[in-house]
C-alpha cells in the first residue's frame, strides 16, 4: 500500500470518531419526514359535546273554587231522590230549630229553615243551611230521613239555582242540653266556635220512636221530643235551573 493510501484512510477514521452522537432530543432532521404522534387528533369535522335540555315541568291547573250563594235567607225546594222526596217546600224564618214557629211550619206539611243568631244560613251560603221536617204527624214529610246513608245527594233549588250536598255524617241533638243543641245551629255542626270556610246543611227530624223505645217521654212546650236525629251534608254543586 502507498504512504497516501495509507494516510487517507486515517483521516477518514479520525473524522468519523470525531463526529458529535445524534442527540434524541433535537428531533428529527431537516431531511426526515415527521412521524405523527399517536396522540394528534384526526382531521374532520371537530367534535361537539351536546347541552342537555331543560325539561319543562307542567304547571298544574288550580281546582276551581266552589261558588256558594249569599248565604241570605230565602223559600226553597228539597229534594232527595234516595228517600222519594220531591220539591218539598222549605220555609225560612226568623228563629230557631224547632221552636214555636218552626213547629207551626212543619204542622202545615212543609219543612222549615231557621235563620239568624240562633239559626243558619241560606241556601247554599257558607255555613250550617239547616231544614227541619216533622217525621210522624202532618204530611210526615221526613219520614224516612233516619235510613238516609253517607254518600246520598240532597238537591235545594232557590232563586233559579240548584246547589247540591252529599250526606257526610249523622249527629244525635238533644233538646235538654244547651251546648248539644249549640253544636246543631253551630256554622260548622258539631264545632260550636269554629269558623265555617264551606257551605254545609243540616236535615233534621224527631227521633220519638227511638225515645218512646227507650221509655223517654219527655216533651218540650211544642210537643217534641228530647232528642233530634241529624244529617250533615257539604255542598258539592252548583248549577242553574
Amino acid at each position: 500500500m502507498t504512504l497516501r493510501r495509507v494516510l487517507l484512510s486515517a483521516g477518514l477514521l479520525l473524522t468519523a470518531a470525531c463526529a458529535p452522537a445524534a442527540d434524541p432530543a433535537a428531533g428529527p432532521s431537516p431531511s426526515g419526514a415527521a412521524t405523527p404522534s399517536a396522540s394528534a387528533s384526526s382531521p374532520g369535522r371537530p367534535s361537539v359535546t351536546p347541552t342537555p335540555r331543560a325539561t319543562a315541568t307542567p304547571t298544574p291547573t288550580p281546582t276551581p273554587t266552589l261558588a256558594a250563594s249569599d248565604g241570605e235567607p230565602r223559600d226553597a225546594e228539597l229534594s232527595i231522590p234516595a228517600l222519594d222526596i220531591d220539591d218539598l217546600e222549605v220555609v225560612a224564618y226568623e228563629g230557631s230549630p224547632d221552636d214555636g214557629p218552626g213547629t207551626e211550619i212543619q204542622d202545615g206539611g212543609v219543612a222549615a229553615s231557621p235563620y239568624g243568631e240562633e239559626g243558619g244560613t241560606g241556601a247554599g251560603g257558607i255555613g250550617n243551611y239547616i231544614v227541619t221536617a216533622h217525621r210522624l204527624s202532618s204530611t210526615q214529610a221526613f219520614l224516612e230521613l233516619p235510613e238516609l246513608e253517607e254518600g246520598e245527594e240532597v238537591h235545594v233549588e232557590a232563586d233559579g239555582v240548584r246547589y247540591t250536598y252529599e250526606i257526610t255524617d249523622t249527629r244525635e241533638t238533644s233538646f235538654r242540653s244547651d251546648e248539644s243543641l249549640a253544636e246543631q245551629r253551630a256554622p260548622v255542626p258539631g264545632e260550636p266556635g269554629e269558623e265555617a270556610t264551606e257551605a254545609m246543611i243540616t236535615l233534621s227530624t224527631c227521633a220519638t220512636p227511638e225515645d218512646d223505645a227507650e221509655g223517654n217521654f219527655w216533651r218540650d212546650e211544642f210537643g217534641n221530643p228530647e232528642h233530634r236525629i241529624d244529617k250533615i251534608g257539604v255542598l258539592v254543586e252548583v248549577e242553574d235551573v
